[in-house]
């Protein structure tokens, strides 16, 4: 049937007329509490717009739900994000209220092509049993049990985090949990036990785990019984207790429940903030380490200044006397931070910033090297906290992405309340030991050659692995891939960043577990074809799309001399990658020689 003789197949949008819709659990992009947002298919009328509004606000007055409370349209390349306030309690019936009155709120501008036997047709038509289906789902759902006690502990002071599971009530060691189908009465609740710990979030483009393992670290030296999440899993005092990608609300959450735990560095990507908001509340001190292009087309955000937005959502989560950490050395954190309106802390590379000069001289908070060693001014008083180069992670000063990262921890852990001298005492050995942080900017050399295994996921954090790994006169081999859900302009931007550095050796690679609906060597093609736009020859191109074949095929076409440049994201692979160059280092491998039988096992 053609779409001429069924005007329904004609108008698809009409029938499902957004990309996305989901649950808002806390603060977010687009207000500070729980809601509902839903992605159009394209762009919004200002009629259809308006009846959007007008039926979500009879759907808040049916309800009996707070009239005031936050409405936004959030108008962006690909459409619009339509989004409201809602109650805890009624999250999955605001998904169907924000369908439904988009729905709505669309098909009346097609009246006259929709045919009444179309499909969806009484989705669109039928208001009044829209209505009373909505009015009983949200019925349904309510909890008044929960909505008391979360107001009680509000009351009190106290954070409470709930989920489809459970309620908890403090945090860490101050916390109690409770089956949301055995809530106690509010007199059951052991108020005088439960209290916050201390807690920092973390977001940025590139730098996020490095820093978190950092805080942790300064944390624990502190003391404190830490946890911290990120995308590598979950932690308790360094100790792995659950691994996988946790940069978001189901990690933040696991770790604030557990009882033994007295600080919390909880990592916060930008995909969790778009997806369900942010979880922590009241946080000492949050910290945004940089932003650089990635993740474009995705929920609305289509360029630098809408994931700036983004980024700076973890100032949601602050407490009223809660320190921002940005850094001084992005445009766009300086130009978007410096309206918010919570006390600023900003780091730099160098002390001497005039941002930083001016901020100190009002008495505010930096972190930034002097003479070559690091400083940190806070509270009124300058501490020195030793010599950059030898500060483990910046490979005697050669990483200045890490130098930045260090400044950044360093300000984000005197917000916490870690005394200067611990985290001097951490950034003096932190990085020393590959324990400290696997798979970031990680160094074996065999011989005179080297090889880095680094997390490098977008052009700006491949460019500056390139400029710390790269060698004038050395031939250098990159493996390269990236993840699915980027759009064709971004994968080959990363091909032309791996361009300029005139690799003699590109293997390309598919990302198990990030393909994101491409089909296997879709990637790997786009990336192949930048390259060879770029000028690379094509025997200098390589495809092998399992990471870890493609890395152990890179080290057996090394010589002596060579760089080899790793950026591994699959957990599992870099596991075995690490596994294997510390074999190799072990057996005194050397590049031109055979693999070790074992190393050959692992493929």
């Amino acid at each position: 049937m053609t779409a001429e003789s069924n005007p329904a197949a004609a108008l698809p949008e009409f029938e499902f007329p957004f990309e996305d819709s989901r649950r808002l659990t806390g603060a977010n992009l687009y207000f500070g509490q729980a809601g509902a947002v839903l992605e159009t298919r394209g762009a919004a009328s200002p009629q259809a717009l308006a009846r959007w509004r007008d039926n979500v606000m009879a759907l808040r007055a049916l309800l009996g739900w707070p009239l005031d409370e936050a409405i936004v349209v959030r108008e962006h390349a690909s459409g619009a994000s339509l989004a409201f306030v809602a109650p805890i309690d009624g999250l999955y019936a605001a998904t169907e209220i924000n369908e439904w009155s988009w729905a709505e709120g669309v098909a009346p501008i097609a009246q006259d092509v929709l045919p009444p036997h179309a499909p969806g047709y009484a989705a669109y038509w039928d208001r009044d049993s829209a209505l009373r289906s909505l009015h009983a789902l949200a019925a349904a759902e309510a909890r008044p049990d929960l909505i008391a006690l979360i107001r009680q502990a509000h009351v009190r002071g106290l954070s409470a985090y709930s989920d489809d599971d459970a309620l908890s009530i403090g945090e860490g060691e101050g916390s109690a949990t409770w089956p949301l189908d055995a809530l106690p009465d509010q007199t059951q609740v052991p108020w005088s036990r439960l209290h916050a710990i201390a807690k920092a979030v973390v977001t940025g483009s590139n730098g996020k785990t490095t820093s978190v393992r950092l805080l942790a670290a300064m944390a624990r030296a502190q003391g404190w019984v830490t946890a911290h999440s990120s995308t590598d899993g979950l932690y308790v005092d360094g100790e792995c207790i659950d691994g996988g990608d946790y940069s978001g609300p189901v990690g933040a959450r696991t770790l604030l429940r557990r009882d033994e735990v007295q600080a919390a560095i909880l990592e916060t990507a930008r995909g969790g903030m778009l997806r369900r908001g942010i979880t922590p509340e009241a946080a000492r001190v949050a910290l945004v380490t940089n932003v650089s292009p990635d993740h474009f087309g995705e929920y609305g955000i289509h360029d630098l200044e809408d994931l700036a937005q983004v980024k700076l959502t973890v100032a949601r989560s602050l407490a009223e006397d809660g320190l921002l950490v940005l850094n001084a050395d992005d445009e766009l954190l300086v130009r978007h931070g410096a309206a918010l309106p919570h006390a600023i802390g900003w780091s730099a590379l160098d002390d001497a910033h005039p941002r930083l000069r001016a901020h100190r001289d009002r008495g505010g908070a930096t972190c930034a090297a002097r003479d070559g060693r690091l400083h940190l001014h806070y509270q009124g008083r300058d501490h020195d906290l030793g010599e950059v180069a030898a500060m483990p992670l910046t490979l005697s000063g050669r990483a200045l992405y890490n130098q930045a990262n260090l400044s950044g921890a360093a300000l984000a852990a005197a917000a916490l309340g870690v005394a200067p001298e611990r985290i001097a005492q951490v950034l003096a050995r932190f990085g020393a030991a590959a324990a400290d942080n696997p798979g970031r900017l990680q160094r074996w050399a065999y011989g005179d050659a080297e090889v880095y295994l680094d997390y490098a996921h977008n052009p700006d954090g491949l460019r500056k692995l390139l400029e710390v790994a790269a060698r004038p006169g050395r031939r250098l081999g990159l493996l390269l891939g990236q993840a699915g859900n980027r759009e064709d302009r971004d994968i080959r931007e990363l091909a032309a960043v791996a361009a300029d550095f005139r690799p003699a050796r590109v293997v390309l690679k598919d990302l198990e577990g990030y393909m994101r609906g491409r089909a296997a060597g879709e990637v790997a093609a786009i990336l192949r074809d930048e390259l060879l736009r770029r000028g690379l020859p094509e025997t200098a191109l390589a495809v092998c799309l399992d990471e870890v074949e493609a890395a152990t095929g890179l080290l057996r076409w090394a010589v002596p001399g060579d760089v080899l440049v790793l950026p591994v994201h699959n957990a599992q692979a870099r596991e075995a990658m690490l596994v294997l160059l510390d074999r190799l280092q072990l057996g005194q491998w050397r590049p031109g020689r055979p693999l070790t039988g074992d190393v050959e096992m692992m493929e």
